[in-house]
């Protein structure tokens, strides 16, 4: 009786040879193991240059001029800082622009910005994520500013009798009587 001892790799068929069938069809000699983990290797390397290269961006830019220039900007009660002035965006709608430099009126404006064509649903997901480029969308806007003047005196003297008779006429709606 032989009672050697055989090892698991000699019970196993060389997996390179053709195996038999018996179907009498020549089957196909299947891929060494010590292949499979190069493949995977190389998906997950492929993987990774492709989210690396492909993912698109889509760049928003406002370039912000006043005259006169140096002028403090702000957009939706941010400071954003002074002219000339080009920030980034996220979002494309309404914004509200607060524009002050001493010796100007203070101007209060809004200012829309509408999305292009390539940021509309649902062209927005190719271009933000599968376009393999950087897109860059700049935006411009320019405000004048007018010169401040200050009042004369007869227009204090009319601004503080027209705040008087306001006063007088709300405090008349809630009972007070009209001092003479």
């Amino acid at each position: 009786m032989n009672t050697q001892s055989q090892s698991p790799q000699a019970s196993r068929p060389d997996r390179s040879e053709p195996r038999p069938s018996g179907s009498g069809q020549a089957s196909t000699p299947a891929a060494p193991a010590d292949v499979r983990p190069f493949g995977r290797a190389c998906v997950v390397l492929l993987l990774a240059l492709v989210t690396v290269v492909l993912p698109g961006c889509v760049r928003r830019t406002l370039t912000i001029t006043t005259e006169p220039p140096q002028a403090l900007i702000y957009l939706n009660d941010q400071e954003v800082g002074r002219t000339k002035l080009t920030t980034h965006f996220l979002w494309y709608g309404d914004y509200d622009v607060v524009i002050r430099k001493e010796g100007y009126q203070t101007l209060h404006t809004s200012l829309k910005l509408d999305p292009p064509w390539y940021q509309l649903i649902p062209v927005d997901f190719f271009t933000e994520v599968l376009w393999p480029g950087e897109i860059v969308d700049a935006r411009a806007a320019h405000f004048v500013l007018e010169p401040w003047e200050p009042p004369t005196h007869e227009e204090l003297i009319e601004r503080g009798e027209q705040a008087r008779r306001d006063a007088l006429q709300i405090g008349t709606q809630f009972g007070a009587e009209k001092p003479e």
